[in-house]
């Protein structure tokens, strides 16, 4: 990845982090594939402590059952590679963390295929107030290209959350308008 990927992944935090101050709301994360990168893009803006609470780096599949509760039944059955599995590593570590937001990464960074999942197969997820969503992604590129672009592309989806979440409370406030 070129500088400007990096870049990319420092700005959607700040944004991030911009938003959620605004709304005085909180922020956890949940990792497997990209072993705290998401953490680390939250914590190198500053002032991140005003909305981060932490993280979990649950890379051992049993760990994103034990830590972050999900279900062990699903593991057993799909692998830690599946949207349902990140959807609920958000939900988990929300709950743990006692934030207003959780997302996830889980997936195939490389370099051998996973849960029968081919590298570059990503899911990452967002969970709030009301809010599930999830994201297949199909990235190529090297292992650190994954990660990155996986760590970058939860913090994008977090960040549409939020503005969507903002535009809904605002038309409500207005009437309906």
């Amino acid at each position: 990845m070129d500088a400007s990927g990096a870049a990319d992944g420092a700005r959607v935090a700040a944004e991030v982090l911009r938003l959620l101050a605004e709304r005085d709301q909180t922020l956890a994360v949940a990792e497997s594939l990209t072993g705290g990168l998401v953490a680390a893009e939250i914590t190198a803006v500053p002032g991140a402590s005003k909305s981060f609470r932490g993280s979990v780096t649950a890379y051992a599949t049993e760990l994103k059952h034990r830590v972050l509760g999900v279900d062990a039944a699903l593991l057993a059955a799909e692998g830690a590679v599946n949207a349902q599995v990140a959807a609920e590593m958000a939900a988990g570590v929300r709950g743990v963390m006692g934030a207003s937001w959780g997302i996830a990464t889980t997936g195939v960074a490389g370099p051998d295929p996973q849960d029968g999942q081919p590298v570059g197969t990503v899911f990452v997820a967002v969970a709030g107030p009301d809010v599930r969503k999830t994201a297949r992604l199909r990235l190529n590129g090297s292992r650190a290209e994954i990660r990155r672009e996986s760590a970058r592309t939860v913090l994008e989806l977090l960040s549409s959350q939020l503005r969507e979440n903002a535009r809904g409370q605002d038309t409500e406030q207005n009437g309906g308008i």
